[in-house]
């Protein structure tokens, strides 16, 4: 059987983060998101994995000490949901879902959130996954995204009025981020070297608090980019993608 292990303020500095980062040395991501997971362990964030060196995992909150937009009473919301080969076709992703939904039952919650789209993104987790497990669309933004549900009491969360239409009020390429995620230093790191080298003005907002993350004007679930007002993605940007949206 499988064995499955979930990061506790005892094993976080020693465990793997089921990251598809390779490094010999500490990766400042890596590192970046270890130290963002523990201090979020007492507040009720859990990070399940499979006990092996690779990609299975689940990552999931109490919707309230989430960082991220979402309104709901007593909702769990999930980060992440993760599985690379050689893990896929096992059942693993179905195990470290129900575990999600098992916890949250557990705890007298009113379901499970987690953030979708109209078409799938590449850094959100899976939605047609979830769909098969009992998750509905229960609300949507104007520009494509969605929020997708597990209710058991028939309560539902939803978009703040100003994520469904978001909005800022500069036309300087904004980025939102937190630590969450592995890949978010080199991400950053490759947006500052970019606009640099084409001289392109850039606004690096930092979220480091749960209030911050909870009064964002647009969905977020690690990252949000706006370019003249308008927001683009939250997915973490490549080169290629940084230029197209500047060439828009």
């Amino acid at each position: 059987m499988p064995e499955f292990i979930n990061l506790t303020p005892e094993n976080i500095a020693d465990e793997h983060l089921c990251c598809i980062i390779r490094s010999r040395t500490k990766h400042p991501g890596v590192e970046a998101k270890r130290a963002w997971l523990r201090d979020r362990l007492a507040s009720g964030h859990v990070f399940r994995k499979l006990n092996a060196r690779g990609t299975c995992f689940i990552e999931y909150a109490p919707l309230d000490a989430a960082w991220t937009p979402i309104v709901g009473d007593n909702y769990y919301y999930i980060y992440c949901l993760w599985v690379l080969p050689p893990f896929r076709g096992h059942g693993y992703g179905a195990e470290l879902l129900n575990y999600c939904i098992d916890d949250a039952r557990r705890a007298g919650a009113s379901g499970v959130c987690m953030l979708g789209a109209d078409r799938q993104r590449a850094w959100l987790s899976d939605q047609n996954f979830a769909r098969t497990h009992g998750f509905k669309t229960v609300d949507k933004t104007n520009n494509g995204y969605e929020l997708l549900a597990l209710s058991f009491d028939g309560t539902v969360p939803h978009f703040p009025d100003a994520v469904k239409s978001p909005h800022i009020d500069t036309d300087i390429l904004t980025i939102f981020y937190d630590d969450q995620c592995p890949y978010m230093a080199q991400t950053i790191d490759m947006v500052r070297e970019y606009c640099t080298a084409h001289n392109v003005p850039v606004n690096l907002h930092h979220v480091d608090s749960v209030a911050a993350a909870k009064s964002l004007p647009c969905v977020f679930n690690n990252f949000a980019v706006f370019y003249r007002g308008v927001f683009q993605t939250v997915n973490l940007l490549t080169a290629d993608a940084l230029a197209r949206i500047l060439s828009e």
